[in-house]
Formats: C-alpha cells, sequence, structure tokens
C-alpha cells in the first residue's frame, strides 16, 4: 500500500494505491499542510493527481485511473453505476435502484453511495434526494456542492 497527499480546491485529498490500482482518497481535515508530493514512485497514484489536476482545470469530464475496488458484489455493482453518472449531471438513489434491477433497493443504494471510499473519481457527489435537495457526503455537503457547481450544476433547489 502506499500513500501520498495533494492540495486541492476542495482541500487536501490522501490517495492509497495498492498495485492494483486506486483503493482510496480521503478528506483530510487536519489544519497540517501537505504538499504535492513530486517524488511519488507509484503510478497510479502519480496518474489519479494528474487526473484529479485536470477534472479542477476544467479539462477532465471521465476519470480512467485504475481502480481497485473494495466491497461487497452489490456496493461494486452501486459503484459501476455510479461511474456512468455524466459529467455535469445529477441522479436520484431511485434511479441507481431502477438501473442496477433492483428498484426497492433506494436505501441499500445509499448505504453503498456511503460507503465510497475513491469520491470524485466515484461520483457519489452526483447522486441527490428525490426533492432534489443535496443529501450527505463524506467530504461535507459544502464539497458536495462546490463539485457539482465545478461541474456547471445548478445546486440552488
Amino acid at each position: 500500500m502506499k500513500k501520498a497527499y495533494y492540495n486541492s480546491p476542495i482541500g487536501t485529498l490522501e490517495i492509497i494505491s495498492s498495485d492494483e490500482g486506486i483503493e482510496e482518497i480521503n478528506f483530510i481535515k487536519e489544519s497540517k499542510e501537505y504538499g504535492i508530493e513530486n517524488n511519488i514512485e507509484d503510478k497510479n497514484i502519480k496518474e489519479c493527481i494528474r487526473q484529479l489536476e485536470e477534472y479542477f482545470q476544467g479539462n477532465r469530464k471521465e476519470f480512467t485511473v485504475r481502480l481497485n475496488l473494495k466491497g461487497t458484489d452489490f456496493q461494486k455493482q452501486v459503484w459501476n453505476e455510479l461511474m456512468r453518472i455524466p459529467y455535469g449531471k445529477t441522479v436520484t438513489y431511485k434511479h441507481i435502484a431502477q438501473e442496477i434491477n433492483n428498484p426497492k433497493a433506494v436505501r441499500a443504494v445509499g448505504g453503498a453511495n456511503n460507503k465510497n471510499k475513491i469520491p470524485i473519481i466515484i461520483p457519489c457527489h452526483r447522486v441527490i434526494g428525490t426533492s432534489g435537495k443535496l443529501i450527505g457526503y463524506a467530504g461535507g455537503l459544502d464539497i458536495k456542492e462546490f463539485l457539482l457547481k465545478h461541474e456547471g450544476i445548478d445546486t440552488r433547489r
């Protein structure tokens, strides 16, 4: 397991990788100053940071970095569906449940969304409540709102 820190427009992100791919992106709440590590040897982390920088600069709409998803089959099914949500679009938990052919699993979809360890790349920020309200986000609703606005989504409901 390798780890690096990246200072992004939404704060410091901790990126954890294995030989198989990116395993986690964590929001760091501490006020420590981490720099972008230029001496990173892990190719997955280098590529992840490059793609995140392009995303925040407005030059990337889809991520292609290798991922190593760790979760149940159901969680992986939900996360794979999340990756199909286009940049600049939002869907509801109900929509995801329908797309995975399990329309009664709305709450379970919410639970899987909550367990997503690779935010931004697996765009759980693009999932909103049926009423159109922003609901829950590991990094906080302010970061969810920032990401949606960055993608051109009007968050005023």
